[in-house]
């Protein structure tokens, strides 16, 4: 196995996990964001109040993208598989 071939790997496998995490982090930091100016507009300082609708929001894109993500981990495990010959031999 020479090197560039472990790279290849390693840099497909930080591109999924990069991939599947912002999917999932990314709607509920928007929600965050509207939130903290809503509560920097009305001066309401309850930290509760930002903590639900981010977790409302990351269990709807989980409900929502779960499918998409489930296939997309399947697709790179099978990739992976299907290299063990390679990087054997």
């Amino acid at each position: 196995m020479t090197p560039e071939a472990l790279i290849d790997i390693f840099r497909e496998a930080l591109s999924v996990i990069v991939l599947l995490v912002s999917v999932i982090i990314l709607p509920g930091l928007g929600i965050g964001l509207v939130v903290a100016v809503f509560q920097a507009a009305t001066s309401i300082n309850e930290q509760t109040l930002s903590f639900l609708p981010r977790l409302l929001m990351t269990l709807f894109a989980l409900m929502m993208l779960g499918h998409w993500l489930v296939r997309t981990m399947m697709e790179f495990f099978v990739e992976m598989v299907n290299r063990i010959p390679q990087v054997i031999g």
